[in-house]
């Protein structure tokens, strides 16, 4: 049975203005009207995660998603809410460790490949049940599971840009994932 899945990274939030780590917060005002919105066609099944601007994106498309909490964004701990720039130079030792290492988790939260190993279980659940699925969630997810489906390297997550409201198309034909473009 196939298994159509497209990926929806949720609309512009403060935290990507900014280049901070996310808290739970709304979608900008400026998204709330977005033109250019993703048209990801019909859906026999629509999740979001649990994050408010996933919910909102969901919404903002049309759906009834029901929430995964397996499609949160990564776990950034103490980092959460904090902007890059300020972690570059506060705990660029840390900083560099958690880009280079995707065992490590200097911020107290979730791995990389915690988030890794988390998004492949949800795919492989959603994988038997065939039809097409659509995941409103955040572009760590997304590039996790771009990550699975290509058995790339870990370091391979800091080369995929998913931009607000982008989208990413991926088939299972009971054998194997694909990227669809």
């Amino acid at each position: 049975m196939t298994t159509r899945l497209t990926w929806i990274n949720h609309g512009a939030t403060a935290a990507n203005r900014t280049a901070s780590f996310p808290v739970d917060e709304p979608l900008e005002e400026k998204t709330l009207g977005e033109a250019a919105m993703p048209t990801p066609g019909r859906a026999d099944r629509v999740f979001t995660s649990p994050a408010l601007c996933a919910r909102q994106t969901a919404e903002m498309l049309g759906f009834e998603a029901t929430v995964a909490p397996s499609l949160r964004d990564c776990d950034y701990g103490r980092w959460a809410g904090r902007p890059l720039m300020s972690l570059h130079s506060e705990e660029p030792e840390n900083l560099a460790l958690w880009m280079s290492d995707p065992e490590a988790a200097p911020h107290e939260g979730e791995s990389l490949q915690q988030l890794g190993r988390r998004v492949t279980s949800w795919m492989n659940e959603e994988m038997p049940l065939g039809g097409r699925v659509i995941a409103v969630t955040h572009a760590a997810v997304i590039r996790a599971a771009i990550l699975n489906v290509l058995k790339a390297p870990p370091a391979a997550f800091w080369t995929i840009d998913i931009q607000p409201l982008g989208m990413a198309r991926m088939t299972h034909d009971g054998r194997r994932w694909s990227l669809r473009f």
